[in-house]
């Protein structure tokens, strides 16, 4: 039986991760932080036989502990601070975890392997955000970076620890370097989950208003549970590499907003929706879509799905978690989208 350590569990990508793993036949070890974590709840109900352990991306040697008690074959670093908007808020905090926590994981696992990094598959969970102020269109593996935001650059230096790592000691180590990808599970502040479940919270009468910073942002928007299964992919090849992970398509918030509340029956979203000059960004990422030409040739990897089943899929979910649960935001979250026909393997 494999074994494989996620950081990162609690998260969105790190529950549909766990899910795939073990229905694959893997022995799945998750990293949580801190006593009584709020979400590790949703992982033992997504996934029961997983096994969490303690521990924190800012302290060394519990990372070499998790490592040696899980033993794994393979290791994920999702673990991040990974709202951008909040990056400029706690810069500080995200240049430690989001960046330098990938350095200590590295570093921790060339401690667990004695040297041998070639012993355990790593795959570090880069970022879209990297290429910020983007010199080309669309973006691939060589596209140069220029982040935008303290979590951007984090990331980048996430990134280049990976390659160093690769390079100097022989690690097989991988990036995947996702764009925007997203489903029921994915957490209310960011843009998607804010737009669904607040068409959803207006057409059930529990609010009025959304508030929203830049609409006419452009992204390339993807299903999470098929970008996890690329990340599996990655370290099942003979040799480590670097993959642009992405649909090729891209839309406006706009877009989101027509998808959104035209699912719920509302037409003129425009009377619902206020932008608030407080809910921009400092600096701007104005157009990120993805080449993932290399990712489908060598992983044999593609997207299912488009983006308007995404959104109504993800308005759907909203809508019937709130339905059983209209005063509960802790409940978001729990309701499964894998029985949806649209997602199915």
């Amino acid at each position: 039986m494999p074994r494989a350590l996620i950081t990162g569990i609690t998260g969105q990508d790190g529950m549909y991760l766990a899910e795939l793993l073990s229905g694959k036949g893997y022995e799945v070890f998750g990293l949580v932080r801190g006593q009584n974590n709020p979400r590790a709840q949703l992982v033992a109900e997504a996934v029961p036989s997983s096994r969490l352990l303690s521990g924190d991306l800012r302290d060394l040697p519990s990372l070499v502990g998790a490592l040696d008690i899980a033993r794994p074959d393979e290791v994920y670093n999702l673990g991040a601070i990974s709202f951008v908007g909040m990056s400029w808020r706690q810069a500080e905090l995200t240049s430690e975890i989001t960046g330098l926590g990938v350095l200590r994981i590295l570093e921790a696992l060339r401690i667990h392997t004695q040297g041998d990094m070639s012993k355990v598959r790593f795959y570090q969970a880069s970022s879209s955000e990297m290429f910020g102020k983007v010199r080309e269109v669309p973006q691939n593996e060589s596209t140069p970076f220029h982040p935008r935001s303290p979590y951007g650059i984090a990331k980048a230096f996430g990134h280049y620890i990976t390659v160093n790592y690769r390079e100097s000691y022989g690690a097989y180590a991988c990036s995947g370097i996702l764009f925007n990808h997203e489903s029921p599970r994915r957490g209310q502040e960011f843009v998607t989950r804010k737009v669904t479940r607040g068409a959803a919270r207006i057409a059930l009468g529990l609010q009025d208003t959304l508030f929203l910073g830049n609409i006419d942002a452009y992204r390339d928007w993807g299903y999470a549970g098929d970008y996890v299964e690329a990340m599996w992919l990655m370290l099942q090849q003979d040799e480590p590499g670097d993959y642009v992970i992405a649909t090729g398509e891209t839309h406006t918030v706009r877009d989101l907003l027509d998808i959104a509340f035209h699912r719920v029956g509302i037409e003129a979203w425009e009377r619902h929706v206020r932008q608030e000059p407080r809910l921009f960004r400092p600096a701007e990422v104005d157009l990120l879509v993805g080449d993932s030409s290399r990712a489908r040739e060598e992983l044999g990897w593609k997207p299912r799905g488009n983006f308007r089943d995404l959104i109504e899929m993800m308005v759907d979910a909203d809508l019937a978690d709130l339905a059983r649960h209209p005063h509960d935001p802790a409940s978001a979250g729990r309701t499964s989208d894998w029985e949806d026909p649209r997602w199915a393997r």
